[in-house]
């Protein structure tokens, strides 16, 4: 018997320390990280901009991943009580079909928040709330292939927060300069979403989940994964050189160049050494978006 079998009664309620674990916290940093790439990308922010802002990061972040994260673990419950046993849901801190109130509620917060925020905002929420649902729930279910369930994580969580951003404080659409970077750097982000996958091999390969580690084999798919968080960097860096942003490519090329020397490591054992290349090679990947964002401002982006 799992441990998800010893679950609270229907009527107890989760602590609120357990709700917010549900939610996990460390990764809304990749949306609002995102995010605030749109907003440094966008022309200059006025001051009373600011609380828009803050509203936006607060959706992108806490609000919509929170949200898939709530959606994630209880479709996965029954994953998680052999990769994850104390998580929340299969631990028992959060009882019965709590975890299931807990995803839809932020999904209806998610919803209002976006809703007075414009039109355009809302509309992305919708797009990544459908996103966030159908990766984890039945039918589709899409995390059941890697290529797919890792392809709507990483438009969800580069992507679409980055144009969200930029269009919330321009007032205005993303020009196609924009839309390829953030498109190039949401590809790359795929590779990032398999490196979180070599963790669940046991499980996935058990419940007959897709993730590349488990579909692939761990060497094959850490090479994949090198190949997507590399590829596209190429991309940034050849189109910004020939926007005549020079110095700002050099730098991509740089922090390019730095990731492959740490991604030798990474392929010498993919599943010990995942965590590590996450704190170090995707730091630097996260930091030419930046870099990229401020190029982008200076070219002009709506």
């Amino acid at each position: 018997m799992t441990r998800l079998a010893a679950v609270k009664p229907l009527y107890a309620i989760p602590e609120a320390k357990a709700a917010l674990e549900l939610l996990k916290p460390i990764t809304w940093f990749p949306p609002m990280w995102a995010f605030g790439c749109g907003v440094a990308s966008a022309p200059a922010v006025a001051h009373a901009q600011w609380a828009v802002v803050a509203l936006g990061a607060l959706l992108c972040g806490p609000l919509v991943c929170g949200t898939s994260q709530a959606v994630n673990d209880w479709f996965d419950r029954h994953v998680d009580a052999i990769n994850e046993p104390d998580r929340p849901i299969p631990s028992g801190r959060v009882p019965g079909r709590w975890g299931l109130y807990i995803a839809i509620g932020w999904t209806l917060l998610s919803l209002l928040v976006a809703s007075a925020l414009s039109r355009y905002c809302l509309l992305a929420t919708i797009f990544g709330l459908i996103l966030a649902w159908i990766y984890s729930a039945p039918p589709l279910r899409l995390k059941r292939n890697g290529w797919f369930g890792n392809a709507a994580v990483a438009i969800c969580y580069e992507g679409l927060p980055w144009l969200t951003g930029l269009q919330l404080v321009s007032g205005a659409a993303p020009n196609g300069r924009v839309w390829l970077i953030a498109g190039l750097y949401s590809a790359g982000a795929h590779g990032i979403m398999t490196l979180n996958d070599f963790k669940s091999i046991a499980g996935d390969l058990r419940f007959g989940l897709g993730s590349l580690p488990a579909r692939l084999g761990a060497p094959r798919a850490a090479r994949v994964a090198c190949w997507f968080m590399a590829v596209p960097q190429v991309g940034v860096t050849a189109l910004l050189i020939a926007w005549g942003q020079w110095r700002t490519g050099a730098v991509i090329a740089v922090l390019l160049l730095l990731q492959l020397l740490l991604m030798r490591r990474l392929l010498r054992d993919p599943r010990a050494h995942a965590p590590w290349y996450n704190g170090t090679g995707v730091t630097l990947y996260v930091l030419g978006m930046l870099i990229s964002a401020f190029a982008l401002r200076t070219l002009g982006s709506v």
